[in-house]
């Protein structure tokens, strides 16, 4: 079975694809969520609220040697390194994918950091090894074609029981006890410690 080279594709106005030399021994993917510990008062604990996915990145070492033809193995690196100039047409870094085999990771590159280990004598770099970090990049659009939502996206009515309490009513509709505000606000509510139960309340619409 024919060696399948790695590559990077770049995007944007100046379309090319980056053959690495040397396919990597390994490579690291990472992903994560971002929460927040908002605090009730007459709770014990906090509550802990989802904010949202943070962005995977893909990290890698790529080896480049050129000490065989004897030419600057910055020609190879400099490639990689440019992937983090803005481009003209976007104005931003361009966006770009590492294919390698079944890998297929679109995003950009937030770093590189550059390691030379081999010269001439003439001091130039003949062998280097790039720490490369790709970040995925999704539009919104994207995000939501992938992710089924449900959200109080229309005005509702919820019978106020004993016991209950508006950032209670607010976690359940919104996920998010700290909208509490926008129910007292909808039902004229000044103190919210103070609501009869059997109240129906409206749970508004969030814009």
């Amino acid at each position: 079975m024919a060696l399948t080279k790695a590559k990077i594709i770049v995007e944007g106005s100046s379309r090319q694809e980056i053959e690495v030399l040397f396919n990597p021994k390994e490579y690291q993917v990472e992903s994560s969520n971002k929460f927040v510990w908002q605090m009730i008062p007459g709770l014990n604990a906090p509550i802990t609220q989802f904010v949202s996915g943070e962005a995977t990145t893909l990290s890698m070492d790529l080896f480049f040697d050129s000490y065989e033809k004897g030419t600057d193995v910055r020609a190879h690196t400099s490639k990689v390194v440019k992937l983090l100039d803005v481009d003209k047409d976007l104005h931003a870094p361009p966006p770009c994918r590492f294919v390698w085999g079944s890998l297929n990771f679109k995003g950009i590159v937030e770093k590189v950091s550059q390691k030379f280990t081999m010269f001439l004598d003439s001091g130039i770099p003949v062998r280097a090894t790039l720490r490369v970090t790709f970040k995925a990049v999704m539009s919104m659009k994207e995000q939501f074609q992938h992710i089924p939502r449900q959200s109080a996206d229309r005005t509702k009515q919820k019978l106020f029981n004993q016991g209950d309490q508006l950032w209670m009513i607010a976690a359940q509709e919104y996920e998010n006890p700290g909208l509490w505000r926008e129910i007292a606000r909808a039902n004229k509510i000044d103190n919210p410690r103070h609501i009869e139960a059997g109240r129906r309340l409206i749970v508004p619409r969030l814009e």
